[in-house]
């Protein structure tokens, strides 16, 4: 890490709020530039422009006309992810463990910073389009959040779909919340508190399982993060949510990488949706997008982290208003500057540090350890 990058994590830390019915909003712009209205952050820059240069010119095909057995899924698999970096500064323990699920068996890694006494859990899903991404992408992230926290991660190794479509993951992450709660003492956690986190699918499950467990009666679930989540499957408008290009403001100069990340991943919708949903479920069921839930009322505490130019931005920002609308606390981080993804370049992007520490504050101010 440069000199620079630890400036620019403490230049990041205050942002603009606004507060608007009941939601507090925070945005964050890129730390240590100006005139940057529309850009991206120079960090993002280097690295998308290095990936369109390496993009093959001829136009891909579209993979959700295929059948699910010929879609190139190890393929897309193989190009999520990053090389990011351990920010701990102390031994965080980390094991491996099987869990009893009502499927099977369910991996899961432990992360626990050193204590003598109980400590919050932060049960947390990996992102990945519901059928990609791996607990090795975020286990510095889940380290870092230990040590920040002073809590326990329990990072959820998922069954994905094809494979396992709908609700097969979901019923994974459930089972985990459960098994902390229930056998969490042995691992030195209270189970009186418990988080649920995760990033773009991850951070489906975790509201999901929040929304699970608020129906279920079980009050197991205290405190939602939740980092860029989809949770509008379907890919239609609400009452709450229209997705338009006009609410992004786009500088010429960026434009063709900025457009290529968002229409990339607007035209991926329809593939994630082939591999997830399987057995023709309603794409508006709360548990797949819970955007549509009718009543927020009851959810937890929630924190939820957009990125600028993140085609997920919009339909994230309308949840956390809708949850707000119902009585939620609730507050937004929109970084500057940032596109989808971001949490998987911690130690690189400023803002991905930012992020971990922006959750351990929420962890800390709840539950007051």
């Amino acid at each position: 890490m440069c000199k620079d990058y630890d400036q620019l994590v403490k230049l990041i830390e205050k942002g603009y709020v606004q507060h608007e019915n009941g939601l507090e909003f925070v945005v964050k712009n890129i730390p240590g530039e100006e005139n940057t209205e529309g850009k991206l952050d120079p960090r993002v820059f280097q690295i998308l422009n290095e990936q369109y240069k390496k993009q093959r010119t001829d136009e891909m095909p579209d993979l959700s006309q295929l059948e699910i057995k010929d879609i190139p899924v190890e393929m897309l698999r193989n190009q999520m992810g990053w090389n990011n970096r351990d920010i701990t500064k102390i031994e965080i323990k980390t094991s491996d463990e099987l869990i009893d699920g009502k499927y099977g068996t369910i991996p899961i890694k432990i992360y626990s910073p050193q204590s003598n006494t109980h400590l919050p859990a932060i049960v947390y899903f990996h992102g990945g389009g519901f059928f990609g991404g791996t607990v090795k992408v975020v286990e510095n992230p889940c380290k870092a959040l230990a040590e920040r926290a002073n809590a326990v991660v329990i990072s959820v190794d998922y069954r994905l779909a094809p494979e396992n479509p709908y609700p097969a993951g979901l019923t994974d992450c459930f089972d985990s919340v459960k098994w902390v709660y229930k056998y969490g003492e042995k691992y030195n956690i209270d189970s009186t508190k418990i988080a649920v986190s995760g990033d773009s699918a991850g951070a489906n499950f975790a509201t999901v399982c929040a929304m699970m467990d608020r129906d279920l009666k079980t009050n197991m679930i205290k405190f939602q993060a939740l980092i860029y989540p989809t949770v509008n499957m379907a890919a239609v408008d609400t009452e709450e949510y229209k997705w338009s290009l006009d609410q992004y403001n786009i500088t010429d100069e960026h434009r063709k990488l900025i457009m290529a990340g968002l229409e990339g991943m607007k035209n991926s919708q329809p593939l994630v949706k082939k591999l997830y949903l399987q057995n023709n479920e309603d794409a508006t069921h709360p548990y797949i997008s819970p955007i549509f839930a009718e009543s927020l009322k009851g959810m937890p505490e929630t924190l939820i982290f957009t990125a600028e130019f993140d085609y997920l931005r919009l339909e994230a920002e309308a949840y956390g208003r809708k949850l707000a609308k119902f009585g939620v606390k609730t507050k937004i981080i929109q970084y500057k500057g940032m596109d989808h993804a971001f949490i998987d370049k911690l130690g690189i992007y400023p803002q991905a540090e930012d992020c971990i520490n922006e959750i351990a504050k929420g962890i800390k101010s709840l539950f007051k350890n």
